[in-house]
């Protein structure tokens, strides 16, 4: 039982205990739940194990999948039914589930936040497997692209990369406006604050509407309707500074 416990103990430290094996090499057999719990009396180790199986079930449904809160949370979601604008009820935080960028990125789709653009022959390519984005382009390193059209292209992706980071960090500031008040109105005689942090919440989402705006348009820019989505997004962010 000691070698069997420190055997068990070891693959649970290490996350492996999921699919671990008899010790024995011929043995094929697996310890079962109950098993392990009648060998580890550890309640920490307990713990990680109980984690490890909650990690695995949420990897085997297709249906399931973690928060992707960059700043962490522990909540499972579930796919099935949540649209745009479902937030996790623990942290808030909107997901995405067609693509792997950690947030809901409207209106840029999933393939604008996949996809890079080479600034000196607009080669497409994505940024996950460094894969053409078409299948058309045969020579990336001998770029046969004019100097000023390379010039352009690169002047025109900083334009917008810095438009979009710029909402970014007005974002940020949305966001710890929103603590700042969020602490004040916990003070007492201090008059209901509600009414602010919801213009903090309204100011937060349009901010980033307004940054993935920016990877809308710098994907679209030929497209017959961008005149109607550039003239929207000017008017979102005249009334954005406005708030």
């Amino acid at each position: 039982q000691p070698c069997w416990r420190e055997y068990l103990t070891t693959r649970i430290e290490q996350n492996m205990v999921v699919n671990c094996t008899c010790p024995i090499s011929d043995c094929r057999a697996q310890p079962t739940t109950a098993f392990i719990y009648s060998i580890v009396s550890s309640e920490e180790i307990i713990a990680k194990y109980e984690k490890a199986l909650l990690r695995r079930y949420v990897e085997c449904c297709s249906n399931l999948t973690w928060c992707t809160n960059p700043q962490g949370c522990d909540q499972i979601l579930l796919k099935d039914g949540l649209g745009y604008g479902a937030a996790c009820s623990k942290c808030s935080w909107i997901s995405c589930f067609n693509c792997n960028f950690p947030e809901a990125h409207y209106p840029a789709s999933c393939s604008h936040m996949s996809r890079m653009t080479c600034a000196k022959c607009n080669h497409g390519f994505c940024w996950r497997c460094l894969k053409p984005w078409r299948p058309n382009h045969k020579d990336y390193y001998n770029c046969s692209a004019m100097v000023s059209k390379a010039a352009w292209q690169e002047k025109r992706f900083q334009d917008y990369n810095e438009r979009c980071t710029f909402h970014h960090h007005a974002r940020e500031f949305a966001v710890s406006l929103r603590n700042s008040i969020s602490s004040i109105r916990e003070m007492p005689k201090i008059r209901n604050l509600t009414f602010v942090l919801d213009a903090c919440k309204v100011l937060e989402q349009a901010r980033k509407v307004l940054a993935y705006s920016c990877v809308y348009s710098y994907y679209n820019q030929d497209t017959e309707s961008m005149d109607i989505v550039e003239q929207q997004t000017e008017s979102l962010e005249l009334l954005t500074n406005a708030l």
